[in-house]
């Protein structure tokens, strides 16, 4: 097993693979009512906008399935990062608006990551 390094997290000489810290994760699902696509767009390119600002941010994904559903993938760095962005004043404001104009139904999960493996790189 190879030894911690300084900053905690662990590698193998060659570089394949290494665990990596240990973060939150948000999970939302959800389903646009008819006709809002393109208003919604606006407001989630605002929040994408957002997030990326707060300090423990660490990425986020975007996923449609052939059904309709959405979901999308949030990171960061540790509880208090994502409160946040949970009490961010536009993201409160815009997830009013999700509720009032864009969602038939949603779902969150926040989870805190156990492990995490990450292996080469996610880019093509």
């Amino acid at each position: 097993m190879p030894s911690p390094l300084s900053d905690g997290t662990r590698s193998l000489a060659d570089g394949l693979w290494q665990d990596c810290w240990v973060t939150l994760v948000t999970v939302f699902r959800s389903r646009l009512r008819p006709g809002v696509q393109d208003d919604y767009d606006v407001v989630a390119q605002e929040m994408s906008r957002l997030v990326r600002t707060i300090d423990g941010f660490i990425d986020e994904k975007f996923y449609t399935s052939s059904d309709g559903e959405r979901v999308t993938i949030v990171r960061f760095r540790d509880l208090e990062s994502h409160q946040r962005w949970a009490r961010y004043p536009e993201h409160l404001a815009a997830q009013q608006r999700g509720r009032d104009e864009f969602y038939s139904w949603y779902d969150i999960s926040v989870n805190e990551e156990l492990h995490t493996r990450d292996f080469g790189s996610p880019l093509p």
